[in-house]
């Protein structure tokens, strides 16, 4: 019977998470996705890069919202089972408020482990993906990209100004300037339009000149045609892996290596060096630690049980338990700013989660409420 008691009530918190968390999510991956327009509008990237990205910030968005709808599942929950005197049935059929807390921190267990999976192994890989879309993407939608009176800048190492266009794609009086290689050069053309043969788009100009600039001298070339190749230019979107987009593997390998040897190395575009250091080892502790706080969570948010709502003070230690929780989500998420790796005491913070955890456990073992 115990069993079918504890089982109902894991359903209902599990239930609530679930509805939750994906109403939340939805919330903010449709304003985060109408953020990521810029990737369109601005970079010129097509519609399935745009789309693939966003979508794949859906694990990222999630995880990020465990500790918080976790916390709010089993407190409503609770408080739901108080007031409708549903916990009463536990009292009833000899479960002790000390199992019953133990038992919302094995649950909790679960969503630890959930957490731990998606931020070490799933989010990673999901931001490496997205990040992948925009690597091996081109400026898809350069005609649009092309503003009259304006310097667009929107391709890396390329500028272009462009005084007019017409409805037919015309365009007049356009200056270019070319920085992909070490000898930049500016264009200039009287007309021109641009073109697209075999899914490249080129600038097709007419009546202008073509300046080489480099730093032992400089010549000029006239011409009546010439074709501009845009497809070698890239987006301006950033495209190198950051820390986060980095596997779990490659991040633990550096610490240790650091730790152990003080060494440095370059593995691809992973930087391992005493200016990284630091931002590997809070990213470590994002992914590593910070899913310990969802163990206290449950531990504290349990703590509801230990006054029944016929207590004078109940409504205050209810309030005093939601604010505690919401405190500490606030801490976990804001504590990772204060981390470094080169500070002894800042570092000292990853213990954080294990000191109150056993804490909390010896406070409630010599305290004789729990045990009734």
């Amino acid at each position: 019977m115990k069993k079918l008691i504890f089982r109902n009530f894991f359903k209902d918190i599990t239930y609530f998470f679930i509805i939750t968390s994906l109403s939340l999510t939805l919330i903010v991956w449709v304003i985060q996705a109408v953020n990521y327009l810029d990737f369109v509008s601005e970079d010129g990237h097509s519609f399935g890069v745009y789309f693939m990205y966003s979508l794949l910030s859906l694990p990222k968005i999630f995880s990020k919202l465990i500790l918080f709808v976790f916390f709010i599942s089993v407190f409503f929950t609770l408080a739901k089972y108080e007031e409708n005197n549903e916990i009463l049935i536990f009292w009833t059929y000899g479960i002790k408020k000390s199992e019953f807390l133990n038992k919302v921190i094995k649950f909790s267990f679960l969503y630890f482990l959930m957490s731990v999976v998606l931020s070490v192994f799933l989010v990673p890989k999901t931001q490496d993906i997205a990040k992948s879309f925009i690597r091996d993407s081109n400026i898809d939608y350069f005609p649009s990209l092309i503003k009259t009176q304006h310097f667009n800048d929107t391709a890396s190492d390329l500028t272009i100004f462009v005084e007019k266009k017409n409805n037919k794609g015309i365009i007049k009086n356009i200056f270019i300037k070319d920085n992909s290689s070490q000898n930049s050069q500016i264009i200039s053309a009287r007309r021109g339009m641009m073109v697209k043969k075999n899914e490249v788009y080129y600038l097709i100009l007419y009546n202008g000149n073509i300046v080489n600039l480099s730093k032992k001298n400089t010549n000029v070339i006239k011409f009546d045609k010439s074709e501009f190749n845009l497809s070698k230019y890239g987006t301006r979107s950033t495209i190198f892996p950051k820390i986060q987009e980095t596997s779990s593997i490659k991040l633990i390998d550096c610490l240790n290596t650091f730790f152990k040897k003080n060494i440095s190395y370059e593995e691809g575009k992973f930087r391992c060096n005493q200016s990284s250091i630091d931002a590997v080892f809070k990213e470590i502790y994002k992914r590593l630690i910070l899913p310990f706080y969802i163990i206290l969570i449950g531990f504290i948010t349990g703590c509801l049980v230990i006054k029944s709502k016929s207590k004078i003070n109940f409504s205050k230690f209810k309030i005093f338990i939601f604010f505690s929780g919401f405190i500490l989500i606030v801490f976990s998420e804001g504590s990772s700013s204060i981390l470094n790796y080169f500070n002894l005491y800042k570092s000292s913070i990853v213990f954080m989660p294990f000191m109150l955890i056993l804490f909390l456990y010896f406070i409630i073992i010599y305290n004789k409420k729990v045990q009734s």
